[in-house]
């Protein structure tokens, strides 16, 4: 049970203990002073026998600098443990009874306000804790050990409830280019394409070039006149402040002209240097991010940056992406972006020099796993890296962006950690007396709980998805932004290219030399209809098909190919051949895209359609996992086993959808499922009734034999409405760019592949 706040345990009066109930007989006598003013004596007692020699304490004496701020909500022990897991270094207690009354009143202030006292001892503060006692009528504490100016963040945002979160910049949130890097890029598609035979491959080189191209003649307007032609319309520069970051500097007026309809901006690194002109592309979705983190005031994350871009143009990339400083402040600004050295490891150890926050509470958005720390890595959510020029479309095909993806993550991660923190620790740590041993101490959250690892071994977000890096490295920014590095004679090409001359892509530690195609290259050499359908239905949702493939270790030498669409697994093939398992996994993989239309447009009421001999698994939608071995069994699933499929089909495809509803609505719009009970039959045959409503409209009906049923199909009702309606009172509710033709788009070329499919 809690103890109430304000009333410790532990009071003046009756007798007093000449040892401590949690540690061995007969402590180690010390002298306390706040500052200059002495406190009274108190018995140090370690928190393992024996260890009376290595007690934290110097010179045999407490001497307390200051004391920690108050906490609203958290007692110190919970903050302690949630940053320096058990740390706790010695027991105290007041040696004499009564106790001083200097002593009795930092207790009764330690315990009443949630702070702890604090010995400063080199780079380490030293906590003391007041703790309630069951025996003891002595004021009694703890005390924990944790890294200097750590606690003092720490406080403010467990009980804000709020975490860190910390932002990549090239090929995550931007792409970025000179007109170096521009001609560069070109250069080098242009000698891909002079040694390319397939057709394919060479109309998607030309096509990438032309948007270099483009963007590049964008580019060299702004330099020569201050404007840019964009669809007709000259549009001039607006001059935008930098706001001084701390240390001082002169203002600095950039020329800068902003793009909204192609996602795009042009700066000036340098306002005096012409060619330090930079062409900028935003990853979309962005504002749906950088809106959550600013919600209604409220901060659930502190934000900080770490790049291996150079410090001037990392500076400005973040003020393009947070203009009016609401993420992170111009105080703050020279602390929390972070510039690493290119090759170096980023670290959050480093990120937070400023201690600012305990790396257990911060999560990072990357699109590259391998440049982080290996302890920092479970705390890395992956994205795959932004392409907008190999791979315009990409962003868009899936049905919530990569920026939209990251902030579900990011509030799924805050969620749970605060779960964990409140329902466990938070409780647990109200429960803990004086006499209880360091063990009994509850589990303290980490943000790595609570987000998936990725496979190293094979990500499609690898850097190798693309054939030549889009934007600048940390190398290429300094060189070229120095103003040194812009003659236009030279021609030098980058080294840090993606693709080798060989077609697709070496992943490096999977057995087997598995390798990848992008859309378009093909890994055998006369494709199926199967494959040549898979590639129309990439084409005309311009989304990205590419076949990955391994060989089994296992003494029959099989060929495993899988299918991934827009970095979704769709199929798996195995064969004697390449070219056998890639028909295979083609053909399963138009399969599974027809199951999984299909059975996403259709309502489904009581029991799902479903394969029984889809061996259970953790799938995707599309794709259940599967494990290549030599010899391939299913068993039949029994009938409860298969109902329990169904129900957790259900469930997945109902988050799936309510997901996709919430993409289309207005943030502050959210659709609501009302449970209806038509009458006493239907409550009595177990039938359930609900229908989904959106400002007062409803939008669908569904019904059911279990509740997960019936709003499952009231909820494919109501996006199907929310998609083709044309009633003014339900669209006021959605986004503007909520109206598309994909939907129809996708149903054609849906009905073209299995039409085409069925006279193989």
């Amino acid at each position: 049970m809690a103890t109430p706040r304000g009333q410790p345990q532990a009071a003046v009066g009756g007798g007093g203990g000449a040892g401590a109930a949690g540690g061995p007989p007969g402590g180690v006598t010390m002298r306390m002073f706040h500052g200059d003013v002495f406190l009274g004596e108190a018995e140090v007692f370690p928190m393992k026998q024996g260890s009376e020699g290595s007690l934290p304490f110097p010179s045999n004496e407490i001497r307390i600098s200051h004391l920690s701020p108050t906490s609203e909500r958290c007692p110190p022990l919970a903050i302690l443990q949630t940053i320096a897991p058990f740390s706790v270094r010695c027991k105290l207690q007041a040696k004499l009874m009564p106790p001083h009354p200097s002593l009795h009143r930092l207790y009764l202030t330690c315990f009443n306000e949630y702070k702890s006292a604090v010995v400063v001892v080199g780079d380490e503060e030293l906590h003391i804790v007041a703790m309630p006692s069951k025996v003891e009528k002595v004021p009694c504490f703890w005390c924990c050990s944790v890294r200097s100016g750590i606690y003092a963040a720490s406080v403010g945002m467990l009980n804000l409830r709020c975490l860190a979160i910390v932002f990549d910049l090239d090929e995550t949130l931007i792409v970025a280019n000179t007109m170096k890097s521009f001609e560069d890029r070109i250069e080098m598609l242009s000698r891909r394409m002079d040694v390319e035979d397939d057709p394919v491959r060479i109309a998607g080189m030309s096509a990438e070039i032309k948007r270099y191209i483009e963007d590049r003649e964008l580019l060299k307007e702004f330099i020569d006149t201050d404007t840019v032609t964009d669809n007709g319309r000259i549009v001039g520069t607006q001059k935008e402040e930098v706001l001084p970051i701390s240390g001082g500097q002169e203002r600095v007026l950039r020329p800068v002209i902003r793009l909204p309809e192609r996602n795009a901006i042009l700066t000036r690194i340098n306002p005096e240097i012409r060619d330090t002109s930079v062409f900028v592309k935003l990853r979309p979705a962005w504002e749906d991010l950088r809106s959550y983190l600013t919600a209604k005031g409220r901060k659930r994350f502190e934000v900080y940056v770490c790049t291996m871009a150079e410090r001037d143009y990392a500076l400005e990339m973040w003020r393009l992406l947070d203009p009016e400083a609401n993420l992170i402040s111009s105080h703050n600004l020279a602390e929390r972006v972070v510039c690493v050295k290119s090759g170096s490891k980023k670290c959050l150890q480093n990120v937070f020099k400023d201690k600012g926050c305990h790396p257990k509470m911060a999560m990072v958005i990357d699109d590259r796993l391998q440049v982080w720390d290996e302890k920092d890595q479970p705390r890395v959510h992956v994205v795959p890296a932004y392409t907008p020029y190999y791979a315009p479309q990409a962003e868009m095909a899936n049905a919530v962006p990569v920026l939209c993806v990251a902030r579900n993550v990011a509030c799924n991660v805050r969620g749970g950690f605060f779960r964990e923190f409140d329902e466990n620790l938070l409780r647990k740590v109200f429960e803990l007396m004086y006499e209880n041993e360091l063990l009994d101490l509850p589990y303290a959250p980490d943000v790595g709980d609570y987000l998936v690892c990725e496979d190293t071994n094979f990500a499609p977000n690898n850097k190798d998805a693309a054939p030549i890096s889009e934007g600048m490295s940390g190398a290429e920014v300094e060189k070229r932004l120095n103003g040194l590095a812009y003659s236009r004679d030279q021609k030098q090409i980058p080294s840090s290219t993606r693709l080798s001359d060989d077609e697709g892509v070496a992943i490096r530690g999977i057995p087997g030399g598995t390798s990848i195609q992008s859309n378009g290259g093909s890994l055998a050499t006369t494709p199926s209809l199967f494959v040549t359908v898979l590639q129309e239905i990439g084409r005309l949702c311009e989304s990205r098909v590419e076949f990955r493939s391994t060989v089994s270790s296992g003494k029959n030498m099989q060929f495993s190919v899988e299918v991934l669409f827009s970095n979704e697994k769709i199929g798996i093939g195995i064969g004697k051949t390449r070219d056998e398992a890639q028909v295979q996994a083609a053909e399963k993989a138009l399969q599974n895209l027809e199951s999984n239309y299909l059975s996403f447009m259709a309502p489904v009421a009581g029991v799902l359609n479903k394969d029984v001999n889809r061996p259970p698994g953790s799938g995707n939608g599309f794709l259940e996992d599967m494990t290549l071995s030599d010899d391939i069994s299913m068993e039949e699933p029994s009938g409860s086993t298969l109902k329990e499929q169904d129900h957790s089909i259900a469930l997945d495809r109902l988050s799936s959808v309510i997901s996709l509803i919430r993409e289309l609505c207005l943030e502050d719009q959210h659709v609501v499922f009302r449970d209806q009970v038509q009458d006493s039959g239907s409550a009595l045959n177990g039938e359930y009734h609900f229908q989904a409503e959106l400002g007062g409209q409803i939008l669908g009906r569904g019904i059911g034999l279990n509740r997960d049923f019936a709003k499952l199909q009231a909820a494919q009702e109501a996006l199907k409405t929310l998609k083709t309606t044309t009633d003014p009172q339900i669209k006021k509710h959605l986004r503007p760019t909520a109206a598309t033709g994909k939907g129809l788009q996708l149903v054609e070329v849906f009905e073209f592949s299995m039409k085409a499919c069925d006279t193989v």
